[in-house]
């Protein structure tokens, strides 16, 4: 919030200076942030280790190393979060996840939650 004074003028004189004073509010409303979603890659036991590291490199931005370390904990914790987006850029890297694997025959699983 700020405050802004403002002189008035001081009806027939006409002249400023005669010390009559306005404040004036000017609120600015803070824009909320969207919130943001978690997208996760889940374990199965028939995707091969190749092919989630493949995804993560092609849809995650990962290069070869990050997207074999994420890869090793989707396997050993079950799931991963493998990106933070925005609600429909989440949505749109889970359909294609979802989409990719599907035409490769896949059971490859990708969701996402909202992050708290």
């Amino acid at each position: 919030m700020t405050l802004r004074y403002d002189r008035m003028s001081g009806g027939e004189g006409g002249g400023a200076g005669n010390g009559d004073s306005e404040v004036v509010l000017e609120t600015r409303s803070k824009t909320k942030r969207p919130p943001l979603y978690k997208v996760l890659l889940l374990n199965d036991d028939y995707t091969p280790m190749e092919f989630v590291v493949h995804v993560l490199e092609r849809f995650f931005g990962m290069n070869h190393a990050q997207a074999f370390e994420v890869m090793l904990t989707v396997h050993k914790k079950g799931l991963a979060v493998v990106g933070v987006f925005s609600h429909e850029i989440a949505e749109t890297k889970v359909t294609q996840v979802m989409d990719f694997a599907r035409r490769h025959q896949h059971p490859l699983q990708c969701t996402m939650e909202r992050e708290e």
